[in-house]
């Protein structure tokens, strides 16, 4: 039997023991904690209250959003089943914020979140959409960045699951050397798993060959797995020219002059791989806002551009649409679990 544990605020609750199901009857708790290993599994909500109003969304492990916020009347509640990915480290797979929390969180969110019942189910068979990544994508467990990939979660049914493992500072170079990313990754891919690919932002001085061979490397890697190769181009950093449009560095040209995304899409056309273009709908959605409204998804700001290539907790949940909306567009095996495009 698996023991479930309900948190609220310092204090730890013991909920009881989990059914064959999964089942565990939830109270005015904000946090739950179950005891399971690494895997994926449904998660089965009923969010509301018998009694008032609510607002209720549900994060998962690393702030990953799974459900954003919805608002149930006094007397409704409404049920969602979704599926997550558990892992260790929580986080970021090179273990940079630690190993984070054993098992399965569960936090509540939204103004006055509510929920009358939980349930938790393994689920070791569902098709998974794995994230290569960067910190633009990654799963960020503390402070106030947040990775598109961290929030995508919340667009797609319990059909599938997101398996993010998007690292902080990484690039094509990085994910083929360092242990920790694509020889640990690419064991777990199984036949019929997607993998979005985007890394560039940290290719600041890879010649155009070498990241022409690192992403073949990369598609080749989960295609010998029996998975389907997905290239992401990146998207654009908070850089305008003096007429409102994004400049080369904004579009990650990097610093030896390669056009990474420009190479990335000719890379996917050559390899016969999709492609899904966020450093063009991200400079699209950034221009039509122009620089000062634009500021608003990053974690800089007008007062202070320390920094425009992050974005927050506002802004990651747009590009995740931007990159729902790619999945449909290129009619992936991914976008008949589409539940919403943002």
């Amino acid at each position: 039997m698996i023991r479930a544990h309900a948190v609220a605020a310092a204090a730890v609750l013991a909920a009881g023991l989990l059914s064959a199901s999964g089942a565990v009857r939830a109270d005015t708790t904000t946090t739950y904690s179950f005891d399971v290993p690494p895997g994926e599994y449904t998660l089965r909500v009923a969010l509301g209250s018998h009694a008032q109003a609510a607002n209720t969304g549900v994060d998962v492990e690393a702030r990953r959003t799974v459900i954003a916020p919805i608002d149930t009347r006094a007397g409704q509640v409404t049920t969602r089943v979704l599926t997550v990915d558990v892992r260790r480290p929580e986080s970021m797979p090179d273990g940079q914020e630690g190993p984070g929390t054993a098992g399965l969180q569960v936090y509540l969110t939204g103004g006055a979140p509510a929920l009358t019942d939980i349930q938790v189910i393994p689920r070791p068979h569902v098709p998974r959409l794995f994230v290569v990544s960067d910190s633009t994508a990654a799963d960020w467990l503390v402070g106030p960045k947040r990775g598109w990939a961290q929030e995508i979660p919340q667009f797609f049914d319990a059909g599938l699951s997101v398996a993010n493992y998007a690292d902080s500072g990484s690039s094509t170079v990085s994910w083929l050397a360092d242990p920790t990313l694509f020889a640990t990754v690419r064991p777990l891919i199984r036949p019929g798993d997607e993998v979005l690919i985007q890394l560039a932002h940290n290719d600041k001085t890879t010649t155009e060959a070498d990241y022409r061979a690192n992403l073949t490397t990369l598609v080749d890697g989960v295609r010998a797995q029996g998975g389907q190769a997905v290239l992401v181009t990146p998207p654009v950093r908070h850089l305008f020219d003096a007429d409102g449009k994004i400049t080369p560095t904004g579009r990650v040209v990097n610093n030896l002059g390669v056009d990474l995304p420009a190479v990335a899409r000719d890379v996917a056309a050559q390899l016969q791989a999709p492609l899904l273009d966020l450093t063009a709908d991200s400079q699209a959605l950034m221009e039509r806002l122009g620089p000062a409204a634009s500021w608003a998804l990053y974690v800089g700001t007008a007062a202070s551009p320390t920094d425009a290539t992050h974005f927050n907790s506002y802004g990651a949940p747009i590009i995740a649409g931007l990159v729902a909306r790619e999945i449909a567009a290129a009619d992936l095996p991914a976008a008949d679990h589409l539940t919403s495009l943002g």
